[in-house]
């Protein structure tokens, strides 16, 4: 199962010739909620708890404060985080952390990001968004299925009209010194997500990303395509699933383990492009090479 999962390293020089890490293989849940912080307050510290009791507390070392400087996450920095997350009305919180022995690097393995809309946005499109990463390890450790158990404990009650679990870039992707490496690595490896959570909170609206390992439909989308049954009916690859998580919300997922891809190799992820072509009515700013890569 692990071999399929490219090993992703991109650094860049620092400080005194210093090499840091700032892109590497990893995997993430994202949750999309089309409602407003101040309903929101207890599932996302639900989901924050869950996260913290699956990663270690100590694995968050790094937050960033009110303007917007990275700081340590001691006893301070927690209170910080708990007044934040229970604003009256909107929220952000970003941590981050931590490495592994011998890394050159402390803040690319675990992160946790979390906007959380005001009622009154100036952003018809804006939404709530969450999202919580983990490194490739994690996976190696603990095997696909506890993942994906871990993904639906934390989705658990959560509001979503949509999201995703998967593989992905993490660390800072969208960052100018990576961009032709990482045109190239997403152009291979097209199910490893790069994502921006400010400008997706801030467009997503009703619409949904492009496919992942693990897909979470909501409403207005998945009563669009009809339903979860009507969903299962659309979905013919051997390996893909369709569960259903309540009368209105159901999760795809996408065969056994996450995968992806290889276009050097040919492994074009027929599974995926099935998935794409189906949600591409909906899908988020569809003109876009990064959101077309399994319909082009």
């Amino acid at each position: 199962m692990t071999h399929s999962i490219p090993h992703v390293r991109l650094y860049v020089n620092g400080d005194f010739d210093e090499k840091l890490l700032i892109v590497r293989d990893g995997l993430q849940i994202c949750l999309f909620l089309p409602h407003a912080h101040e309903t929101l307050k207890p599932h996302i510290q639900r989901a924050l708890d869950i996260y913290l009791h699956a990663i270690g507390r100590e694995s968050l070392s790094f937050y960033v404060d009110p303007d917007g400087q990275w700081q340590s996450l001691d006893a301070a920095g927690w209170d910080f985080i708990q007044q934040e997350l229970h604003e009256e009305f909107g929220s952000r919180v970003h941590m981050v952390g931590s490495s592994a022995p011998g890394e050159s690097t402390t803040r690319h393995r675990f992160r946790f990001q979390y906007v959380g809309r005001l009622e009154d946005s100036y952003w018809p499109d804006s939404i709530s968004a969450l999202l919580m990463t983990f490194p490739t390890k994690f996976l190696e450790a603990q095997g696909p299925e506890r993942f994906r158990a871990l993904a639906l404990e934390i989705v658990g009650s959560l509001p979503f009209g949509s999201g995703h679990a998967g593989l992905s870039f993490n660390g800072v992707p969208q960052a100018s010194v990576v961009r032709d490496e990482m045109k190239a690595l997403s152009s291979r490896y097209p199910a490893m997500d790069v994502i921006s959570l400010d400008d997706v909170a801030r467009d997503l609206g009703t619409r949904v990303r492009a496919p992942a390992w693990m897909n979470f439909l909501g409403p207005p989308v998945l009563n669009e395509l009809g339903g979860i049954d009507a969903l299962r009916t659309k979905l013919h690859s051997p390996d893909t699933t369709v569960q259903a998580l309540g009368p209105d919300r159901a999760v795809v997922t996408l065969g056994p383990y996450p995968e992806a891809g290889d276009t050097e190799q040919g492994q074009t992820l027929p599974a995926y492009r099935e998935f794409a072509r189906v949600l591409e009515p909906w899908l988020y700013q569809s003109s876009s090479p990064e959101q077309r890569r399994f319909l082009d």
